[in-house]
């Protein structure tokens, strides 16, 4: 008898959880909205795009230009509002983020900072020095910008991120990969942030001189042509057609042939749609 008492007890238990779990999942399908980032504002938000070309002490980034073309375009039809300031030193990028984070964002769904520039591990150049990325991206939080506050901030970043090319072979290197992954987290001040970076931590970037560089015309690509996805798809999309078609072409041994792989650092906490 005791036996069955407790065999009976387990079939309930089973029965009871999966009773809550059918419960959960039907709540969940009628009700997928939970899940996204309101769209329930008068704008979708501010676009601002820093388009660094010229360098006191370093080259200039030739094919800039066709970059900031593509991104005004792209940004304009999804309806934000743009803001484009260009050759900026790193105090005036802050001053410029400063501002923009004093704003008024309460009839605006979220924010959108796009960087040109050159760069290194978890710092970005102004036209004469480099400055973390953290004091940019934390300008944002909610304590400095209570406005965004728990609305989508996306930075999207072109710029080298080290010296290193990509071969497009995988190596076997943990404790550098762990090394990477806090460099790419400690830019991310807190949750709702998200950071879109042309490539992995430690490599070059690649720019055309005349088509511009490589992930942003092909972020531009994706925004256009699945403008209907969530964000990380769409990211996800940018991803796979970088790191599977492109391949340099420089005729110089060190440098051709060589690879791109962006890299995605999310902490959003629900999904987020350009599109109504």
């Amino acid at each position: 008898m005791n036996a069955s008492v407790i065999s009976g007890t387990r079939r309930s238990d089973r029965t009871m959880d999966f009773t809550a779990q059918h419960t959960e999942k039907k709540s969940i399908e009628e009700n997928p909205y939970q899940f996204w980032y309101s769209r329930d504002y008068k704008h979708i938000g501010k676009c601002l795009i820093i388009n660094n070309e010229n360098f006191f002490v370093m080259n200039p980034r030739i094919g800039t230009k066709e970059d900031e073309r593509l991104l005004r375009h792209s940004f304009a039809s999804l309806g934000f509002t743009l803001q484009v300031e260009r050759d900026l030193s790193a105090d005036s990028m802050l001053q410029v983020l400063q501002a923009v984070s004093a704003e008024d964002h309460g009839e605006r769904a979220c924010f959108v900072c796009v960087l040109l520039s050159h760069g290194q591990k978890g710092t970005i150049f102004g036209t004469d020095r480099e400055i973390p990325l953290r004091r940019l991206t934390s300008l944002f939080t909610a304590t400095r910008c209570p406005s965004l506050e728990g609305k989508p901030k996306l930075f999207f970043i072109q710029a080298c991120r080290g010296h290193e090319y990509d071969s497009g072979i995988e190596t076997d290197s943990k404790e550098e990969e762990e090394d990477e992954k806090s460099i790419e987290m400690s830019e991310i001040p807190e949750r709702d942030f998200l950071c879109g970076h042309s490539t992995t931590s430690g490599y070059y970037s690649w720019r055309n001189p005349s088509r511009g560089s490589i992930y942003i015309r092909t972020l531009c690509e994706m925004l256009t042509q699945h403008r209907s996805l969530e964000i990380t798809k769409i990211l996800t999309r940018v991803n796979h057609k970088v790191a599977l078609e492109f391949e340099s072409g420089t005729f110089e041994w060190r440098t051709d042939r060589k690879k791109q792989m962006p890299c995605i650092i999310s902490m959003l906490t629900k999904e987020l749609f350009f599109t109504p």
